[in-house]
């Protein structure tokens, strides 16, 4: 299975699980909460070396 983009910026392995699990609920809120969520991790791990 190929990686999804947002992997180029979330960097840790703690943040792609997460990730993965907030990917998967369904509803409106929880695409919402799924962008916040790359926003801020990807702010986070921005100092961060690339794991790829």
């Amino acid at each position: 299975m190929a990686e999804p983009t947002a992997f180029r910026w979330i960097k840790t392995e703690c943040g792609r699980a997460k990730y993965q699990e907030l990917a998967t609920r369904p509803g409106a809120a929880a695409r919402v909460r799924l962008a916040w969520f790359v926003l801020i991790a990807a702010l986070r791990d921005w100092p961060l070396p690339s794991k790829s």
